[in-house]
């Protein structure tokens, strides 16, 4: 839902703090998870360093630096804390290249947009038809299915190309949008983010770390349903937070802070304490619903529901220490 008049002035009206934009942000986030991370962090830095060389990917001097101002392994140790080895591998593979493919169409999306096609076109072809790949971007995507498929269930492997899917669709919405930024409010803001957060093709990776598969009935179930949402749209809505600063002087346009400065004409501290209040909504919202679903759900089940949990606490403690966000630690927090 848009901001209410009153939620408008609440902001407005706000105390803020004299500190930095990280700060406010970080007294606002409700944040129940407490920080954990995977003893496994160090090797899947190394796998992750190899798979990107041998890959080509990193020949490229500034995808090596972005992969090292982002630190993918470091995102997948504190978003799958329990995870074993080899998932978490998967995991920060998927991090690292979603992170290059996702840069790589917004810079050309924002300038071409139908320059993307061809790319988009690519990974549609390997996911859905197991298409070869032509580009070293694609050789990844390939390489990465592979992986998965190795190690998921057949049906966690055709849901996570399936999510993965989505994510790539997504990314055409953006380019338009970005072809007229102004006119992009909170509602389409949202849902293109909810395709392009790159969080739910990780769900079925959740699954294949639990020592069973889910049942059909728990994966169905209407409340499972809106967990996977809420987890995904917190998940990604608390590093727009963060990257506020870095999006607004990039010319960025699917942020939720953003949105909401551009729609309530309000400055970027206030956006931020209105788009926090929406995601302190969607957290209180996750806990509720899994509380009560918890009773009725499988070990397996209890397991997938906490690396969904993770994600939201993973990204939050990321967001706050990352080198590709500490522009926010530099921004006055009053308005």
């Amino acid at each position: 839902m848009p901001p209410t008049n009153d939620g408008i002035a609440a902001a407005s009206r706000h105390a803020f703090p004299a500190g930095s934009l990280k700060e406010l942000i970080e007294a606002e986030l409700y944040m129940p998870f407490p920080f954990l991370s995977n003893s496994h962090e160090p090797e899947a830095t190394a796998g992750v360093d190899n798979w990107l060389r041998n890959c080509g990917l990193t020949d490229d001097p500034a995808v090596a630096a972005m992969i090292a101002y982002t630190r993918p392994a470091e995102l997948a140790s504190y978003n799958s804390p329990t995870m074993n080895a080899d998932v978490l591998q998967i995991v920060a593979n998927q991090i690292a290249y979603q992170f290059i493919f996702d840069d790589r169409a917004e810079e050309v999306g924002r300038r071409w947009p139908s320059r993307l096609l061809p790319m988009l076109c690519e990974s549609i072809g390997i996911l859905r038809d197991d298409q070869p790949p032509s580009t070293l971007l694609g050789a990844a995507l390939a390489d990465l299915h592979r992986q998965v498929k190795d190690r998921c269930t057949p049906a966690q492997a055709a849901r996570w190309a399936w999510h993965s899917r989505e994510y790539v669709h997504g990314l055409l919405y953006e380019a338009v949008a970005q072809t007229d930024p102004l006119r992009i409010r909170i509602g389409p803001c949202r849902s293109i983010r909810s395709l392009i957060a790159g969080v739910e093709p990780f769900h079925p990776l959740c699954e294949a770390a639990q020592p069973r598969e889910l049942t059909p009935e728990e994966l169905c179930h209407p409340a499972m349903r809106r967990l996977q949402r809420l987890s995904a749209d917190a998940a990604v809505w608390i590093p727009d937070l963060y990257s506020a600063v870095k999006e607004q002087r990039t010319g960025g346009v699917i942020n939720l802070a953003l949105a909401y400065r551009y729609e309530c004409r309000c400055s970027l501290p206030e956006a931020v304490v209105l788009a926090t209040g929406r995601i302190n909504s969607a957290i209180r919202e996750f806990e509720r619903l899994y509380g009560e679903l918890k009773p009725e759900l499988s070990p397996a089940g209890v397991g997938y529901v906490e690396g969904m949990a993770g994600w939201i606490r993973g990204c939050y403690y990321w967001s706050r220490n990352v080198p590709r966000y500490a522009d926010t630690a530099g921004v006055p927090a009053t308005p």
